[in-house]
């Protein structure tokens, strides 16, 4: 992992304006009722060319897990610097253990990766809040767009470690 440009921030120190869309140790119930604690700690990326430099395991750089469209809030989609949660590492450890195992690419969706508690979708209820989630689209040549290519790879993902759950 290349880490030299990583610098971890404690949310709560942030400004007010960024505090109020990231919420930082904030809990959150989730779709299911579960509590949830929001991140409190983040690092801070000052450009996308760094958020494209940085890998976060050998195949992912940081750039495809902070992938966001214009549902975002504002301040967190059109200026740096960008704060995304430290466990954002152990996600992308995951994948590429996942990438490992099936010898083939593992592709992120586009807002696949981290999306703030403020974004329009999901909000702080989605895992991607928490940095804990990325939507995967295509294995290889695969894309996951039926019940039994999603089984397969939701089998093997799942195998990987007790930490992932994978939803259709």
């Amino acid at each position: 992992m290349r880490t030299k440009f990583l610098r971890p921030v404690d949310g709560l120190h942030l400004s007010q304006e960024y505090r109020a869309l990231l919420r930082p140790g904030e809990t959150e119930t989730d779709f299911v009722g579960n509590v949830r604690r929001l991140p409190r700690f983040f690092y801070e990326i000052g450009s996308w060319q760094q958020a494209h430099e940085i890998r976060l395991a050998p195949h992912f750089t940081l750039a495809e897990l902070m992938m966001v469209d214009c549902r975002e809030a504002r301040l967190l989609l059109g200026q740096f610097p960008h704060y995304v949660p430290c466990v954002m590492a152990l996600l992308a450890t995951l994948l590429e253990n996942l990438r490992h195992e099936v010898n083939a690419p593992v592709f992120i969706g586009a807002n696949g990766g981290y999306r703030s508690p403020a974004h329009q979708i999901g909000g702080a209820k989605s895992a991607q809040a928490w940095g804990t989630a990325a939507n995967v689209y295509r294995i290889g040549d695969t894309f996951l767009s039926d019940a039994r290519s999603i089984e397969k790879y939701r089998t093997i993902a799942a195998s990987l470690s007790p930490a992932v759950f994978v939803r259709p």
